[in-house]
């Protein structure tokens, strides 16, 4: 017995690790605890600042991952020092604590930049009748932000690889040869680089703002989102249409809340000859004045156009807004047609013939029959 324990303790003694694992294993355990006291403390702040709306909670809140990574790049500092590691190994946790720290720095940015954003746009809101300034605000707020976001990427990527001693050289002989490589670089580039400008072209001249009614490609919606590349319509019936940003820039649309949400409606009737124009403008005007959607501005009856057969009269009316302004129309119109039926149906468009009777040389085996015959 004596012999056997005297060999386990032998065997326990030859499994002694490498002090290069050792290092490893306590840079390892560092990080960890330094991960656990991570969480503990934020645990106990967020605990103190739950439900709090200030500055310096939504900044904690917001902080708590990126501090994470600090305590980690803190944990690096601190053990690698104090440990004799590989070569190779001290110079791979050298590089990634460098690229730590430039990723860190453009998290930060980026965090910084949605989450005061984020506080201004919730002092505007969408939900009311004269909206026009908070939509101008927020869609330039929010096209500003996406195209800040991209360009912080695009320079935490650029700075990090730039640490790397191959790909810093590989940059340097590129811009120095500016050859076929850059120039396939450029073509690839050129779309990301057309919206990125034309998501600054918009949120400067705001040609289209968040929830402006526009007609693209036939179709009748609003500006529902705009994204870093690509504008989303949100088309009446529910449906969704993508739009490269750089399609605003550079194709013609229409655009009915440019300026102020209140558009104008129209409404068409084709009528007979007979129609009493002044009763029909003095009905339509008291349907619109007593509908409650009507805003007050235009309401209006002109007789627009004639034809061999009928006449056309076009009811102008407005509206707050451009859905209110379609229920108006369908309810203006629906109610004349009625009044007319009631009223004068004889003025409801009709087809006109006239009947001749023919003389006795005319009429020959036909005697006493009568011809009709329509009337241009």
């Amino acid at each position: 017995m004596p012999e056997r324990l005297s060999r386990m303790e032998e065997a326990i003694a030859n499994l002694t690790l490498p002090s290069s694992v050792w290092a490893l294993l306590f840079v390892l355990v560092a990080i960890l605890v330094a991960v656990l006291l991570h969480g503990l403390l934020f645990r106990h702040l967020l605990r103190r600042t739950d439900g709090r709306e200030s500055l310096a909670a939504g900044l904690l809140r917001q902080a708590r991952r990126p501090i994470r990574l600090v305590f980690v790049l803190t944990a690096l500092a601190l053990s690698v020092p104090n440990v004799s590691l590989p070569a190779g190994v001290d110079r791979v946790v050298g590089q990634g604590a460098v690229v730590l720290i430039i990723v860190l720095i453009g998290w930060t940015l980026i965090l910084l930049t949605g989450y005061f954003t984020d506080r201004s746009l919730r002092r505007h809101r969408l939900d009311t009748e004269d909206n026009l300034r908070a939509r101008k605000y927020i869609t330039q707020l929010r096209v500003l932000r996406r195209a800040v976001d991209i360009l912080i990427i695009l320079v935490t990527a650029a700075v990090a690889l730039m640490t790397f001693e191959s790909v810093r050289q590989y940059g340097v002989s590129l811009f120095a040869s500016a050859g076929v490589a850059g120039l396939v670089v450029g073509f690839a580039a050129r779309p990301v680089l057309s919206n990125l400008i034309a998501g600054i072209q918009i949120a400067l001249t705001q040609p289209i703002r968040i929830e402006d009614v526009v007609i693209v490609e036939g179709e009748w919606g609003w500006i529902e989102e705009i994204f870093a590349t690509y504008v989303v319509v949100r088309i009446w019936d529910w449906r969704r249409m993508v739009v490269p940003l750089t399609w605003f820039i550079e194709q013609p649309f229409q655009n009915w809340t440019r300026e102020t949400a209140s558009v104008i409606g129209s409404v068409f009737w084709y009528l007979d000859y007979t129609v009493p124009v002044a009763a029909v403008r003095e009905k339509m005007t008291e349907i619109v004045t007593s509908d409650p959607r009507w805003d007050g501005n235009v309401v209006n009856l002109q007789v627009t156009e004639t034809d061999r057969e009928t006449v056309t009269l076009r009811g102008l009316m407005s509206a707050r807004n451009s859905p209110t302004a379609w229920d108006l129309r369908c309810e203006v119109r629906e109610a004349m047609i009625d009044w007319l039926q009631r009223e004068y149906p004889e003025a409801l468009p009709r087809q006109r013939g006239e009947l001749s009777i023919l003389g006795d040389d005319q009429r020959g085996a036909g005697a006493g029959v009568t011809q009709k015959r329509e009337r241009p």
